[in-house]
């Protein structure tokens, strides 16, 4: 599923403000950007750049999901269970296209044309007469309404926070709808609207969207329709070479294969070894150790198996060891700054992870929103009220996570960290850090996803030596799904946001994730049950500035009074994303910035093929596979 349906909270603490004009004009336009700046590509553009226009169409690809286990019907738009997230790219088609080499700009698909209100109170849709689903149908503005209405009323949670500002839906013609809003204060709303995915109003009104539809497959407006279904196990799409789309600018060079497979598979291990076989083409590998050794084979050796780093320049999603503020020892940050330090990234990354990832140090990783630097004076303009509220370190030091030899021994750390509990009312008595009521500082990491207990056991010892407790509790996706909602933990590994997607253009999504209203709303992001009205204040600041640097330099504030917070332990990013491949596709010359570009490859062999064989049948082709690592 795209970012933009993930569990995003509006919040409900922002005061009415005056009114805050966007620099936009209201004429309609085929492009939309957050703040009224001019769209890279120009009215009359042909194609995006990180294509091949001229790609052929045809042959397949087969992928494994990124999911682990079964899915529980197909489509992706309801909270429980698991749907098929390809869906929502292949099956459906949306209102504009969100381009992949930009942080936030639509290209009209099915709405032709787009208007945005030059206060920012409404956006209005002109569909294309020529669009149609999959049956021939023509999409109406209809059609878009009952979309919205659908996923506000039976959808996840996240469709009612995202568009919770949306005042009103007026069909204005067959082929015209507006959105009225409450307010002009939230920037990316309009974008986030047409980036809708249009669902037939004619195929759902007698099916059950609340439940996910079951296995039939949808009848849909994109690219692609569902050919076969094994429910659970694996879904084929085939491509709609009638699609009415396939020859505007939006989807030039996109789409090339003739069929796409989406198989899950229960075990990360028994997919490597079936990829190694050549049972499937594709697979976005979240182990640096699977990725490093888990494809060694003979055909990894001749190139028959490619390992690529994808999407390098693709701004990072922020992960950690989070603290549940909740918890009363968590409440002083010298207890959190202390736990800090005692996570020895640098021998971790070593002998778990062959050092193939990088330090988190900001919130907005490889991003230009990370604090890398002191404030400026804009930031610190922005700071300045907020002094005594946050801390002091925000305003003269740049934050740096602790930091070890990967030894192993981290012994001063551990001092450090005594010293910070010992100023916090904690003292060592009988091998056991207590209070002063005589508890022991104890807490327990709760364990949903798997594969971290490795990387907690170190620490769980570290810990211990001086005499913190910390107990390790692995529950099942379900149960876990459950305590998260309802706080229900201490520490727990997280990802903002939990779709693992970068933020590269922050909305109302933050308030979600950081915002005392989201604190403990059940299925917002806010793991830290953070009530903090300095946070609001920056978040309010972010949301509602009136252009990219001004957002820019309050996402720099917010990050630095974060990070000092100590919130959570920073864990780590990939250099790009990790794919191993079978040899037997042709890529565009350009990759495109915030995406690793799947939908632009194509395939040039029916069989994978060893490097020689690959570079003699391409050659002088500019289009050639990632290298090994």
């Amino acid at each position: 599923m795209s970012s933009l349906f993930l569990p995003l909270l509006r919040s409900l603490l922002v005061p009415a403000l005056s009114c805050l004009c966007l620099s936009v004009n209201a004429a309609p336009s085929q492009a939309l950007t957050v703040y009224g700046e001019a769209a890279k590509y120009p009215d009359n553009f042909q194609h995006f750049d990180y294509v091949n226009p001229d790609a052929p169409k045809g042959g397949s690809l087969s992928r494994a999901s990124m999911e682990i286990g079964q899915f529980n019907y197909i489509v992706p738009y309801i909270d429980q269970g698991t749907g098929v997230a390809q869906v929502d790219d292949w099956l459906y088609a949306p209102l504009a296209f969100r381009s992949l080499d930009e942080p936030y700009t639509v290209y009209g698909l099915i709405a032709q044309k787009m208007e945005r209100d030059p206060d920012g109170l409404w956006v209005r849709f002109y569909l294309n007469p020529k669009a149609r689903f999959a049956d021939d149908t023509p999409i109406t503005a209809q059609d878009v309404a009952f979309t919205y209405n659908t996923l506000m009323t039976k959808g996840s949670l996240g469709y009612r926070m995202v568009y919770g500002e949306v005042k009103d839906v007026v069909v204005e013609g067959p082929l015209q709808i507006r959105f009225d809003f409450k307010n002009n204060q939230n920037r990316t709303l309009a974008l986030d609207l047409a980036s809708l995915r249009i669902m037939p109003e004619h195929w759902w009104k007698t099916r059950d969207f609340a439940t996910g539809g079951g296995f039939e497959p949808p009848l849909g407006s994109g690219p692609y329709s569902v050919s076969q279904v094994d429910p659970g196990r694996s879904i084929t799409f085939e491509r709609n070479k009638n699609w009415w789309a396939k020859d505007l600018p939006v989807s030039k060079g996109m789409y090339n294969f003739d069929r796409l497979t989406v198989n899950f598979y229960s075990d990360t291990d028994i997919a490597r070894q079936l990829l190694k076989a050549g049972a499937f083409d594709y697979n976005r590998e979240f182990s640096a150790t699977g990725f490093s050794i888990g494809y060694d084979s003979p055909a990894l050796t001749d190139g028959r198996l490619q390992r690529g780093v994808f999407a390098k320049d693709k701004p990072g999603a922020a992960q950690g060891f989070a603290f549940n503020l909740q918890n009363p020892f968590f409440q002083d940050r010298r207890v959190r700054q202390a736990l800090s330090l005692l996570w020895d990234f640098e021998w971790t990354n070593k002998q778990m992870m062959r050092n193939f990832y990088v330090r988190q140090q900001s919130y907005f990783p490889k991003s230009e929103m990370a604090a890398t630097e002191l404030p400026d004076a804009r930031e610190l303009e922005i700071l300045e009220p907020l002094r005594g509220k946050i801390p002091d370190e925000v305003f003269t030091q740049v934050y740096q996570a602790p930091k070890t030899d990967g030894s192993g021994y981290i012994r001063d750390k551990q001092l450090q960290a005594l010293a910070l509990l010992k100023q916090a009312g904690w003292t060592p008595k009988d091998n056991k850090l207590v209070n002063a009521k005589g508890e022991q500082l104890s807490f327990t990491f709760l364990d949903g996803q798997g594969g971290f207990d490795r990387m907690i056991m170190p620490y769980k010892r570290t810990l211990a030596q001086i005499g913190i407790n910390m107990d390790i509790r692995k529950i099942d996706s379900a149960q876990y799904i459950n305590r998260l909602n309802a706080r229900d933990y201490d520490m727990i590994v997280v990802g903002f946001p939990r779709s693992g997607q970068p933020i590269v253009s922050p909305g109302r999504e933050m308030y979600d994730m950081y915002g005392s209203s989201s604190a403990t709303q059940p299925g917002a992001s806010n793991a830290f049950v953070l009530r903090d009205p300095a946070v609001d204040t920056l978040l309010d600041g972010l949301v509602q500035a009136n252009s990219r640097e001004e957002m820019v330099h309050y996402a720099r504030a917010l990050d630095r009074v974060l990070q000092w917070g100590y919130y959570m332990i920073p864990n780590y990013y990939s250099i790009g994303t990790p794919t191993v491949y079978q040899n037997r596709f042709g890529r565009p010359a350009l990759e495109p910035k915030y995406d690793e570009g799947l939908n632009t490859w194509w395939e040039v062999s029916k069989t994978a093929q060893s490097n020689a064989q690959f570079n003699k049948a391409n050659a002088p082709a500019s289009n050639t596979p990632a290298e090994n690592h």
